[in-house]
């Protein structure tokens, strides 16, 4: 399916600078058309800027055809494509790139199909409308339709290449978890979170329900935001206070599988606060 680009042609109408010819090139190669032919090019800065703005697109660059006239541009496709902001008795049969993708990509397997585009000042005239078989308008704000050649190119090729559908997104390379990793996972977490003073065992139950809740569906809420960062307000106290050290009021037994007497003296005031806040969070 791919092979359609192949038959899919950029035009472009008395074009004044350049660097967008450059620009162009580059919006093409990313979306994989190769084909750009000038229709009366009127170029005024002596091609400075068309190289370094093609970046690693200059082989189309090198390759792009000229004609005097869109008619000699287009003289062997067999669709061609005007883009117009404009509107005018002879503009209203518009569509967007997007509605028009698929049917372009379907004619393009029979034939050339031109992807026509102005002048930057002045767009198309009339007499080029005529020449086309098809219209398309970028949907913009109405508060400021003009837009940059390549960007209008580029945003056009990229609904092409989308609709051939051959895009294929990167994937996780490691498997789903399943629920009983998830499960030791929460007891670990459980423990841990005794073992550093963040919660007392008779709240443990109510409080392992906002960090599963955490765990499924990332940090969403303010309370979210709240109970990590009490995790890891507690966490850095523990970390600084060392092995042997008990939070303050801890009721944990020393035969506790999750204290084993580890951090003593006394917690600071602000993760004691935070602690008894969290336990207040609606789950």
């Amino acid at each position: 399916m791919a092979e359609v680009l192949k038959n899919i042609r950029v035009v472009l109408v008395g074009t004044l600078y350049s660097g967008n010819v450059g620009s162009v090139c580059r919006a093409m190669a990313n979306m994989g058309i190769r084909d750009l032919m000038l229709a009366g090019p009127q170029i005024c800065d002596n091609w400075e800027d068309a190289a370094k703005l093609a970046v690693h697109a200059t082989d189309i660059l090198d390759a792009r055809r000229a004609a005097a006239t869109l008619a000699e541009a287009v003289a062997d496709c067999a669709f061609v494509v005007g883009t117009t902001a404009r509107g005018g008795l002879y503009r209203q049969h518009v569509k967007t790139p997007r509605e028009v993708a698929p049917e372009l990509l379907r004619l393009a397997a029979n034939g050339k199909v031109a992807l026509v585009f102005g002048r930057e000042d002045k767009g198309l005239f009339n007499d080029e409308i005529g020449l086309c078989t098809h219209l398309i308008r970028i949907p913009v704000h109405p508060d400021y339709t003009s837009l940059n050649l390549a960007q209008a190119v580029l945003l056009c090729c990229y609904e092409l290449y989308g609709a051939l559908g051959t895009y294929e997104p990167p994937v996780e390379k490691s498997l789903p978890a399943v629920a009983v990793h998830k499960q030791k996972l929460m007891e670990k977490w459980r423990e841990m979170l005794l073992l550093i003073g963040f919660m007392k065992e008779d709240k443990a139950d109510h409080m392992m329900q906002g960090v599963q809740r955490i765990f499924s569906r990332g940090v969403y809420s303010e309370d979210d935001v709240a109970i990590m960062m009490g995790v890891a307000r507690q966490a850095d106290w523990a970390a600084k206070k060392g092995p042997g050290a008990k939070p303050k009021g801890s009721s944990l037994s020393s035969d506790s599988a999750t204290s084993n007497s580890k951090f003593g003296k006394e917690a600071p005031h602000g993760a004691t606060t935070n602690a008894r806040k969290l336990r207040e969070i609606r789950l």
